[in-house]
């Protein structure tokens, strides 16, 4: 039987966006054929990836981190236009993945990234991969803006949470989109607590004490347990979940797709990657019952 040609657009959403992977394994597992992806902020990084052809080996190191591992990657960027200058992460994606110039790519691919002084998405089309990525993840307040061909670059879901335009010209069966934005469905499972790995390695030297707990208490207050707390980051991020999700329904709307798969924005804090496992089974058991009705 010939695979159904797919073109995928995966929507922005932080750490929701691990679901794509899910959908991804799915639609693989279904005998689709994906030629081309669209993807802002989150969906740009596992789209990219996939076309890389190293999603497994993403899929393998986002299962193995932790909050600590996260805290790890994030290069406070003290005093500049965000809260994290963003290279360290890039760094250890393309060390662990590669790159490549989009162009190379087997699969059609677009990156969107918002101008906002000009008040534009902005489709990467071309150049590095990585570059692309690093631009259309620029969430705002958390990460710096990415300086390219003369514009400050922000994350792509500002503008464009739900990217279908790139894909009008594709010659494929369907058009599948991710949005991350749906309803909340009031049962978001609870954040995992820090495990207490650390207290139970140390000895009773009080300096390795006082590191422990240091770092204890680091695990307790940082930036990336967003759900539930009354941060300005927290307060920054809703804000900005909620404006998404008002353009991505009038995206939607305007332009819909062949199928949609929905998920909940309460499934998880926008920051929240240490809990990969739930959420791309959540997006693997969200695409099944979405689309195992097809023909």
């Amino acid at each position: 039987m010939t695979k159904q040609t797919v073109s995928l657009v995966l929507g922005s959403g932080g750490a929701r966006g691990l679901a794509h992977i899910g959908v991804i394994h799915w639609l693989e597992e279904n005998g689709y054929d994906i030629r081309s992806i669209s993807g802002s902020s989150i969906g740009a990084l596992i789209g990219g990836i996939y076309a890389l052809g190293k999603l497994d080996t993403y899929e393998e190191w986002v299962r193995a981190i932790n909050k600590l591992d996260m805290i790890t990657l994030l290069d406070f960027a003290w005093g500049k236009q965000g809260l994290v200058e963003g290279d360290r992460i890039i760094s250890v994606l393309k060390d662990l993945v590669g790159d490549s110039q989009i162009e190379d790519l087997p699969i059609e691919y677009t990156a969107v990234a918002s101008d906002i002084a000009h008040e534009k998405e902005v489709w990467i089309q071309d150049g590095l991969l990585f570059d692309a990525i690093r631009a259309s993840i620029s969430l705002p307040l958390f990460f710096s803006p990415v300086e390219m061909n003369g514009m400050d670059l922000l994350d792509g879901g500002i503008l464009n949470p739900v990217p279908i335009a790139p894909t009008f010209k594709d010659k494929t069966d369907l058009t599948i989109a991710v949005n991350l934005g749906a309803p909340p469905s009031g049962t978001q499972p609870p954040s995992k607590t820090p495990t207490p790995e650390i207290n139970k390695a140390v000895s009773t030297n009080s300096f390795q004490l006082k590191i422990s707990n240091f770092i204890a208490e680091l695990k307790d207050q940082n930036p990336l347990t967003d759900a539930g707390q009354g941060s300005t980051l927290a307060i920054a991020n809703q804000t900005f979940d909620a404006m998404q999700n008002a353009i991505a329904r009038q995206k939607l709307a305007a332009y819909p797709p062949d199928h949609t798969i929905t998920i909940a924005r309460d499934a998880c804090g926008i920051l929240e990657f240490d809990r990969a496992d739930e959420i791309i089974t959540l997006g693997y058991e969200s695409a099944a019952s979405t689309l195992r009705k097809i023909d």
